[in-house]
């Protein structure tokens, strides 16, 4: 097995970990607890992963965040330059509620391929093959639903448009269903839903609305394997996040993103794990014996899309504990 095949089930166990270690914590109610043990166990198995990965997506800056914070080193220290994107646990919130949606994520390319987003809004929409390359974040909104359902070979009113419940989208969720298209209002966590475009058996055909930039990073990376499209516009709310912005290389915070501005070439790794079910992946599941999970890996270089459905023996694994997955 030559690096990079082996490189995409090494990230399957990144994710494997994050997602079990997160799923302890599902529906108790403290979603930090949840993000920091899926922080933990992500951690500690990239540090068995021969890379020379940097953190440019991750759980904040370095005073911010104790583990994966933007510019921290990953890896054996040998292996491939790699700059990596993570969200160890996409949805805190769901898992605290136990709610449907939340998943652990990483994406990796070479140096410089991955957009280093600031943590701000990003205003996107995000579409499978059938419609990438065809839509355009300044049309209105009836216009891009005509062209993603004449794409799809479907109606308007047979399309699902998933947007985040929030009261920024009010005329946003008004103009979608004027325009006749169903609408999946979700609660937190857009990164499952726009990879979930690009799966016709997902049932969902459209992400749109504003949402984290760093998610858009993420949910660009798995599209530009699978063939779809996110295009975005970052959403700076002061003169502080511009110049944030700009000092992130971004010259000009408010230009319409495409998929090479996000996410460069297409030597690109996306691991995604199921924490609780979802349109895509489903949720972990405990056993007497340990867990079952349920993983999508993709490989932009060569487009293999892989689910990954895995049982994780404990009493085989003797260093687990109520934590994480420490491998």
């Amino acid at each position: 097995m030559d690096m990079e095949r082996k490189l995409s089930l090494e990230f399957a166990r990144v994710t494997e970990a994050a997602a079990v270690a997160a799923a302890r914590w599902m529906g108790r109610g403290n979603k930090n607890k949840a993000d920091e043990a899926a922080t933990e166990a992500m951690r500690a198995v990239f540090d068995t992963i021969d890379i020379r990965g940097e953190v440019v997506i991750g759980e904040g800056e370095m005073d911010e965040a104790p583990m994966l914070y933007i510019g921290e080193k990953l890896g054996t220290g040998y292996g491939p330059v790699l700059d990596i994107a993570v969200d160890p646990l996409e949805g805190t919130n769901l898992v605290a509620k136990g709610l449907n949606g939340a998943i652990a994520v990483v994406a990796a390319a070479p140096k410089g391929c991955l957009l280093n987003a600031p943590d701000i809004y990003m205003e996107k929409i995000a579409v499978g093959p059938a419609a990438a390359g065809k839509i355009h974040l300044d049309a209105p909104v009836k216009d891009n639903l005509t062209i993603v359902a004449e794409s799809l070979k479907k109606s308007i009113s047979d399309l699902t448009v998933v947007i985040l419940d929030r009261p920024r989208h009010e005329q946003l969720i008004k103009e979608v269903r004027e325009a006749g298209a169903r609408i999946m209002l979700i609660s937190d966590g857009d990164v499952s839903p726009a990879i979930a475009c690009a799966f016709e058996s997902s049932g969902v055909d459209m992400m749109i609305g504003i949402g984290g930039a760093p998610e858009g990073v993420l949910a660009a990376a798995a599209l530009k394997c699978l063939g779809g499209e996110l295009v975005g516009r970052l959403k700076p709310e002061n003169e502080e996040q511009i110049e944030r912005c700009k000092k992130m290389g971004l010259s000009d915070p408010f230009k319409i993103l495409k998929m090479d501005d996000l996410v460069k070439g297409d030597d690109i790794f996306f691991a995604a794990t199921g924490i609780t079910n979802s349109n895509l992946l489903k949720g972990v599941h405990f056993t007497s014996k340990g867990a079952a999970t349920h993983t999508l890996v993709v490989r932009g270089k060569t487009g293999t899309i892989r689910f990954i459905e895995a049982i994780h023996r404990f009493d085989k694994k003797p260093a687990y504990n109520l934590q994480g997955l420490k491998i």
